[in-house]
């Protein structure tokens, strides 16, 4: 199933010439779709910082830079940047591949008009940067960009001081990750009820800029932790998050729970609920799933959402009893134990 945007990219195949790069796609399946249509000299290679997208364009034997910061081998003709939900991480993106480019590069976005794409006009021209729309279908826009690359600020990860209760904590960051500078509401309710982890093997789930994971460790240190993603970006940010504040954990990149250890003592996460731009049940209801089958007897999911999705029935139909441990601003905050 090709997302509206991998569909309007083969509309356009085209413009498609010479050695291509297609950044940041969605986990679908463009690059098997892509391949037979593009001419014998045509070279493809992705860049991308989700291992789901990473795992599907490896296994079309698709070069693949898979990477928070892309350390690019060769220059391209062509490139092609699916919009992100973060107006910020465009500029990173642009910054990462400018020194891949070559003078007569052609840079494309693509995107969903509900994603933010309609506002790419003046969003380049605060860039210093034009762009042209080509084409409008299937609820996308396919525009080229031009101007120079050169003057884009260097993608780098900063870092802000956050206090919750008596923790204080050094937590690192870069546009892309979620809620980027900023400690979200439904987080900062998550951390100040978890005072029933104490001690055993506890993985952060989703963990972003590591902040759930750094905050536990912090306050109590026997904690086995492992911290897990996936995004690259985030990975990146919580391993640096973790030095920021002399913190040791095991920090991995993974498409659904990480394959080691089999088993926890404790599940914490502000779990990703979107496909794209939609809710998606599907990566709710596996996560629950997976994190049953991986808990040891007595061991304890806790996880925050927004009041509206429905993960008290999905976590009852799995867990059975659920407590609600707090609710507040819109958020609540479930703890499910393994019977």
């Amino acid at each position: 199933m090709l997302a509206n945007t991998s569909q309007m990219l083969l509309r356009n195949i085209a413009d498609l010439t010479g050695t291509i790069l297609i950044v940041e796609p969605p986990a679908d399946g463009l690059a098997r779709n892509l391949l037979p249509e593009l001419p014998a000299a045509a070279a493809l290679c992705c860049y991308t910082t989700n291992a789901a997208t990473a795992e599907q364009w490896q296994l079309s034997d698709v070069t693949c830079y898979f990477s928070a910061l892309p350390n690019f081998e060769q220059q391209f003709d062509t490139v092609v940047i699916y919009y992100p939900k973060s107006k910020e991480q465009l500029s990173l993106s642009l910054a990462a591949i400018a020194p891949a480019l070559k003078n007569s590069s052609q840079i494309y976005l693509v995107g969903d008009n509900k994603g933010g794409i309609k506002s790419l006009g003046s969003h380049a021209g605060k860039l210093g940067l034009q762009a042209h729309k080509l084409d409008n279908a299937k609820h996308c826009l396919w525009y080229c960009l031009s101007g120079s690359l050169t003057d884009l600020t260097k993608p780098v990860f900063s870092q802000h001081k956050f206090t919750i209760g008596q923790t204080t904590l050094n937590i690192c960051s870069i546009a892309g990750v979620f809620n980027h500078g900023k400690l979200d509401t439904g987080t900062a309710l998550l951390l100040n009820h978890l005072q029933h982890i104490t001690k055993g093997s506890v993985l952060d789930f989703g963990c972003g800029c590591g902040v759930i994971g750094a905050f536990l460790k912090k306050n109590h240190a026997e904690i086995s932790l492992y911290c897990s993603d996936v995004s690259a970006l985030a990975t990146a940010a919580t391993e640096q998050t973790l030095q920021a504040n002399n913190l040791q954990g095991t920090v991995v990149n993974a498409d659904g729970l990480p394959a080691q250890p089999t088993t926890f003592d404790h599940i914490v996460s502000n779990p990703p609920f979107h496909t794209g731009i939609k809710t998606d049940y599907s990566i709710s209801e596996a996560f629950i799933s997976q994190s049953k089958a991986r808990l040891n007897s007595g061991g304890s999911l806790t996880l925050v959402a927004n009041t509206h999705l429905a993960y008290q029935t999905l976590l009852e139909h799995t867990f059975g009893k659920v407590a609600v441990l707090a609710k507040a601003n819109g958020f609540v905050i479930y703890q499910a134990i393994k019977r």
